[in-house]
């Protein structure tokens, strides 16, 4: 199982494929294996890394508190490990607001970003209320129960839902619990004008309490492109990995032509 040792912790990864870079972040509990299918495809054009946050999935504990700017900086540590100078980054909801704090803090070290159900500060009562109800169960130290409920909407066929449960069952409730107050609590909205890089915003059409968001990032993020995929709600990378999969390689290729005839 490969491990990398990063700042007195230790991160599970994995690196598959060839070509331009792309590292994958997962939101709380789910674990790196939400990106399978990505993962699957992707690898065959490019060099996907998927990694587990501190304390989520097969990552053990960490006794330092996870915040964005840990996670960012376990990033950008985890690419010197892997001798990666600059990637493109692809991130699921909270994980998409992990990638925003990266590419502020880090900008020297991105190609680009794809963003998928992502938020740069949580604005409205129902995403509040979900992310509270996460650190309320991982707080009581629930994690089996938060662990069932994710990977049961997470899963298309016994498979895959057991799977996804074994990784997201091993999850460190404080680490968990850590890692949804910081995306309860995250606001990077008056900062987004200072992220240059090329932004792919990807939104399920049917995930409309999560379009304001899409709209504001939109706006705010000085290069980016949004669009909507028919049919979908939030669990894009799952349920529509066909078409997400098309996006993101189109959006790699595009970009990685655009830099190297710039």
């Amino acid at each position: 199982m490969p491990m990398a040792k990063i700042d007195g912790a230790s991160l599970y990864y994995e690196s598959k494929g060839t070509g331009p870079a792309v590292i994958f972040v997962h939101p709380p509990v789910l674990s790196s294996i939400c990106f399978e299918r990505q993962v699957k495809h992707l690898s065959k054009q490019f060099r996907t890394i998927v990694f587990d946050i501190r304390g989520n999935g097969k990552s053990p504990a960490s006794a330092t508190p996870v915040t964005y700017s840990l996670i960012a900086r376990d990033m950008k540590q985890l690419m010197d490990y892997l001798e990666i100078p600059k990637a493109f980054f692809c991130g699921y909801s909270t994980g998409g607001s992990v990638i925003l704090e990266f590419l502020l803090h880090y900008p020297e070290r991105a190609l680009g970003s794809i963003l998928i159900g992502a938020f740069s500060e949580v604005q409205d009562l129902r995403l509040r209320t979900r992310i509270s109800l996460g650190i309320g169960l991982a707080k009581s130290r629930a994690i089996r129960t938060l662990a069932l409920g994710l990977s049961w909407s997470h899963a298309d066929s016994s498979e895959v839902f057991w799977k996804t449960f074994r990784n997201a069952a091993k999850a460190n409730a404080a680490n968990v619990e850590q890692y949804y107050r910081a995306s309860l609590r995250y606001n990077c909205t008056q900062g987004l004008s200072k992220i240059r890089h090329p932004v792919l915003l990807v939104y399920g059409k049917k995930d409309r309490p999560f379009h304001a968001y899409g709209r504001l990032l939109h706006e705010r993020l000085p290069d980016s492109e949004l669009i909507y995929l028919p049919k979908a709600g939030h669990r894009i990378p799952l349920f529509f990995s066909y078409e997400l999969n098309t996006v993101i390689s189109w959006f790699i290729l595009v970009h990685q032509q655009s830099q190297s005839t710039g």
